[in-house]
């Protein structure tokens, strides 16, 4: 888990045209709640929280005008063409609370000789984890998994003080037989009938 601490300016001014004149500072808008408490307005230096987000969960130590409070990214708005960070909310946690966060599911191995496809039903697994201690992904092996085979949430080995958050029956990956195409000459004899 990886924990970076961000500078963080409290905002007063809302809407579009504020918004746009903190991006052109090369600033993010961003808003943090949780706990029961008001949410805050902040700005975030763009280009470290750029940075920041490239990890998955990652634990954010803000320093907002000399207060500081640990965050998780909960929403990340991007502009569509650009990629640039419009908006980021966060969430405020304390050490030692667990919240519920989505980890990418990665697989190792080789599935058995002959052709089979890997099919990823679910990409990232919902965890409850130590907000300290959240992963940033899981492993599973898929060695010599033949058609048919499924690996369930409950088959995915997790790190230790971390559970399911789901349904531990739920399919994350399954493996099919490929399909042979249909050559050209069978098409055309079907359309002949």
């Amino acid at each position: 888990m990886s924990e970076v601490k961000l500078a963080a300016e409290t905002r007063t001014e809302f809407g579009k045209g504020a918004a746009r004149r903190i991006r052109r500072d090369s600033k993010v808008p961003a808003v943090v709640y949780g706990h029961g408490g008001d949410p805050v307005h902040i700005t975030l230096p763009g280009h470290e929280l750029q940075l920041a987000l490239r990890t998955p969960n990652v634990l954010l130590t803000l320093d907002i005008e000399g207060k500081t409070q640990l965050a998780i990214p909960k929403a990340v708005q991007r502009d569509a063409i650009k990629g640039f960070l419009e908006h980021v909310d966060l969430l405020l946690v304390k050490s030692g609370e667990k919240v519920n966060v989505e980890v990418y599911v990665h697989t190792e191995g080789d599935l058995a000789p002959g052709a089979f496809l890997l099919e990823h039903v679910l990409s990232t697994l919902t965890v409850e984890a130590e907000a300290t201690h959240i992963p940033e992904s899981v492993t599973v092996s898929i060695e010599g998994l033949e058609a048919g085979a499924a690996i369930l949430a409950k088959d995915i080995p997790l790190p230790e003080g971390t559970t399911l958050a789901i349904d531990e029956d739920a399919v994350v990956l399954q493996v099919l037989a490929a399909q042979a195409e249909e050559s050209s000459d069978d098409a055309s004899d079907d359309s002949d009938a």
